[in-house]
């Protein structure tokens, strides 16, 4: 008779779903998409970053629209945060390559 104990039916459930559960993440893994907040076509990225406060990063299709957006970001989020918003600057600007 083919009888399984509790212990054992336990043991080969959770191998069943931890196995079930790499499958599926392994077909997500090797997907290279864009971050979701990225606008699309946007390659250049910067972050502002103030004395006090929350800084700000921000994606532009140039160098400079990153830079203002992430200063604008900078201003409006120390603001919140009880910062330092008038002493915000561009600590990190790059653009990224397209393969």
């Amino acid at each position: 008779m083919n009888t399984c104990h509790t212990r054992q039916c336990a043991y080969r459930a959770a191998q069943a779903l931890l196995a079930l559960s790499l499958v599926l993440n392994a077909g997500c893994s090797s997907k290279h998409g864009k971050a979701n907040y990225a606008a699309a076509g946007s390659n250049c990225y910067a972050k502002a970053v103030p004395t006090q406060g929350e800084g700000g990063l921000a994606w532009g299709d140039s160098l400079g629209s990153a830079q203002q957006k992430s200063l604008s970001n900078c201003i409006r989020y120390a603001g919140r945060s009880g910062g330092t918003p008038d002493t915000c600057q561009v600590v990190l600007a790059r653009c990224k390559h397209s393969w």
